[in-house]
């Protein structure tokens, strides 16, 4: 069983007991979520197709630990002209832990 949703504006196709990354959600660790915004869900060959989301339909989450990234590089530079620009980002994220589909 796998679902895809939509948390922060991205889509993500999730199943259960599964570990991903998403950008820096509001809560404490070890707190709970849930996320209403469901597009899709797969139920072992049955599939639903929400138009745009599925009602009463909802995937609940375990906020295990907030984190930064890894760092990203950006480096531009003008030949023989003496310019050179570097900038860094790392982007803030948060790692949660899929405890139920429910759809």
């Amino acid at each position: 069983m796998y679902a895809i949703l939509e948390i922060a504006g991205q889509q993500f196709k999730v199943s259960e007991k599964q570990n991903i990354y998403v950008n820096r959600l509001s809560g404490d660790e070890g707190s709970s979520v849930k996320f209403d915004n469901v597009l899709l869900i797969d139920n072992n060959g049955t599939i639903t197709v929400g138009n745009p989301s599925i009602e009463n339909a909802s995937v609940s989450a375990k906020i295990i630990s907030h984190l930064k990234g890894d760092k990203i590089i950006v480096f531009k530079k003008k030949r023989r002209k003496g310019y050179k620009n570097k900038k860094g980002h790392r982007q803030y994220l948060t790692k949660i832990q899929i405890d139920s589909i429910k759809g």
